[in-house]
């Protein structure tokens, strides 16, 4: 993706491999920091859905190019489709950035055409399962600070995707992912990290959690 300085890049024969060679090209680039500041390291290869597919060996081997390994739950279905466009777009050295572009995504390589098909049914097949914006339940004070809070960084979540004892867990996981996001990096006068009482959210979303015997 980005310009060697000296050595080698390590080979992306599979998932573990196409991250560290990531990792390596982003430590020889000037643009490395900002690309590792694009999303939060939340998932490795061997986490994703179903991690022996083609699909998911195509997201750890492509998707990893230009910022951290992101979930599958980061978009629903719908989203994920012009999602997968625009970064095959900007993976072809193509889009609005310009030569900027070019630059940063240098040594890039995108998917064939059959590769994008599968790698975006897998992106859909595994993508979030959005709640209704017209739920009653979001009108109440607790459902307002949910959507506010949890719809800044991917689609907002059907609370019915886990349980309310597996709640408290996924969102205390997110809230470190938002403070990452919300970190200023330099030096420790210019750091800040905003904090997010998540008390009600959790309370919000145990109360319209799914019950222990139904299904996903």
């Amino acid at each position: 993706m980005l310009a060697v300085v000296g050595g080698t890049a390590p080979a992306a024969d599979n998932g573990a491999d196409g991250v560290a060679r990531a990792k390596y090209l982003w430590s020889q680039s000037p643009h490395g920091k900002m690309l590792e500041r694009i999303l939060p390291p939340s998932v490795e290869p061997g986490q994703l859905p179903d991690p022996g597919s083609e699909g998911a060996r195509l997201t750890a081997r492509y998707c990893v190019q230009c910022h951290y390994l992101p979930s599958p739950q980061m978009h629903t279905a719908a989203r994920w489709k012009t999602s997968v466009e625009r970064m095959v777009w900007r993976m072809q050295g193509k889009g609005n950035m310009g030569e900027l572009m070019k630059v940063m995504m240098d040594r890039v390589e995108a998917p064939a055409a059959k590769e994008v098909a599968v790698l975006t049914a897998y992106l859909q097949k595994h993508g979030q399962t959005g709640m209704d914006p017209a739920h009653p339940a979001l009108q109440s004070e607790q459902g307002q600070r949910y959507s506010i809070a949890c719809s800044q960084c991917h689609e907002l979540p059907d609370p019915k995707r886990h349980t309310a004892k597996e709640w408290p867990g996924v969102v205390e996981r997110m809230k470190r992912h938002m403070a990452w996001v919300n970190t200023v990096s330099g030096p420790d006068s210019l750091r800040t990290t905003p904090v997010l009482d998540t008390a009600e959210i959790v309370r919000f979303l145990q109360r319209n959690a799914r019950t222990v015997n139904s299904k996903q």
